[in-house]
């Protein structure tokens, strides 16, 4: 019987360029955010303003910061209702509890993206939207945002599961007012924890950066906006410290140059995943819309039957394949369900909870190879054979 043995979570090295700019900082001794002249942060802000076409970018600490900053920059606060996701990683929720407002959660599809009829119905409920594309998917943008534009709706975009990614031709993040972007180690680019915002907002990019720790030298930014911009929020906002220190951003810098090509290495191996999968007993692969420009960095199937699936994913499990399962009772590894956020309000998401109740999820490393999906698929389909039949 065939047993896959590669980590599910082995990451690749980073690229030499990156770990010689990194030797460079540290003799240097100039880690600080705003301790070295010229700065590899700032030029980080400036390569990926650039790359995503945005005005502004402020380079920061996590991806979970990155939302929490765009939060404040919005004026959300104590017991403000904020849109989200029903179904997304815990970070999400987490980053608008953590400014004390109040999740409202809204129902997904089975194409596990956020139910536009649901947003529209709830539309009225939140002056705020935390979209998160989770786990690759976007939403139909176009009609997401005729929705919240007319109800007046600011849109974070959480991307931290599509740096690369686009609905339409049109950069993921760069649909709504803010978007958000992870540079933790699971994430489509690796300084071990980091985040990326961007914004066309002066106004809401001197907020953040003034939140970020920049003290009376803002104008480092790599993308700072005017001084009569700042001269509107100084002393207006508080200093939580957060920026990208020296040592992330020059490790950075060579990835992000090269997303383009790792993009399509992630997509190759997760079609020939998706191909492979799309026979397998009692398992439905999410199809993908024309619109979308996905980066598969991982890949998502829903079993038909959620009774048999414990058993189906420790037989995979048992052969080295890793599923991680959304409709498990409790919340396992990185893997929770809105039922599991004691810090979130209980809500009844009905739609969402049929389709967690089968949604398995799979890492796509780059460190697989086209015969580690071949295999990886042999034993799903045995497995699948055995126990969702």
């Amino acid at each position: 019987m065939e047993t896959f043995t590669k980590s599910f979570t082995r990451q690749e090295p980073i690229p030499e360029a990156g770990i010689a700019a990194a030797v460079e900082v540290m003799r240097s001794g100039k880690l600080h955010r705003y301790g070295a002249d010229p700065s590899h942060v700032a030029a980080l802000e400036e390569e990926f303003a650039a790359q995503t076409g945005a005005a502004h970018c402020l380079a920061v600490a996590s991806g979970g910061y990155a939302m929490g900053a765009a939060l404040r920059a919005l004026g959300v606060g104590p017991g403000d209702p904020v849109l989200t996701n029903g179904w997304t990683l815990a970070p999400v929720p987490g980053a608008i509890a953590a400014v004390g407002a109040r999740p409202v959660l809204v129902e997904v599809t089975d194409r596990l993206v956020i139910d536009l009829g649901d947003l529209a119905a709830k539309a009225g409920q939140a002056r705020v939207l935390m979209l998160s594309h989770m786990r690759g998917h976007l939403a139909d943008m176009e009609r997401l945002m005729e929705i919240c534009d007319a109800a007046d709706i600011a849109v974070i975009e959480d991307c931290a599961h599509t740096m690369g990614a686009a609905w339409a031709g049109r950069a993921s993040g760069r649909w709504g007012k803010i978007g958000c972007y992870s540079c933790q180690t699971y994430k489509h680019v690796n300084s071990g924890e980091g985040g990326l915002i961007v914004t066309d907002d002066a106004d809401l990019a001197a907020r953040m950066i003034l939140l970020s720790g920049s003290y009376m030298i803002y104008a480092r930014n790599g993308t700072a906006p005017s001084e009569e911009v700042f001269a509107r929020h100084k002393g207006m906002m508080p200093n939580v410290s957060g920026r990208m220190d020296e040592l992330r951003a020059a490790i950075l810098r060579p990835q992000l140059a090269d997303l383009p090509r790792q993009v399509e290495r992630w997509n190759t191996r997760y079609r020939a995943l998706e191909d492979g999968l799309r026979s397998a007993t009692g398992l439905r692969v999410i199809d993908r819309p024309n619109a979308e420009t996905y980066v598969g960095s991982s890949i998502q199937v829903v079993a038909n039957d959620p009774d048999r699936v414990p058993g189906f994913v420790a037989a995979c499990a048992d052969r080295g394949v890793e599923w991680k399962w959304f409709g498990a009772p409790q919340a396992i590894g990185f893997t929770s369900a809105h039922r599991h956020w004691g810090y979130v309000a209980a809500q009844d998401l009905p739609r969402t909870d049929a389709v967690l109740a089968g949604l398995l999820d799979m890492r796509v490393p780059l460190t697989f190879d086209l015969n580690d999906c071949a295999l990886i698929c042999r034993v799903v389909t045995d497995e699948a054979a055995r126990h969702l039949g």
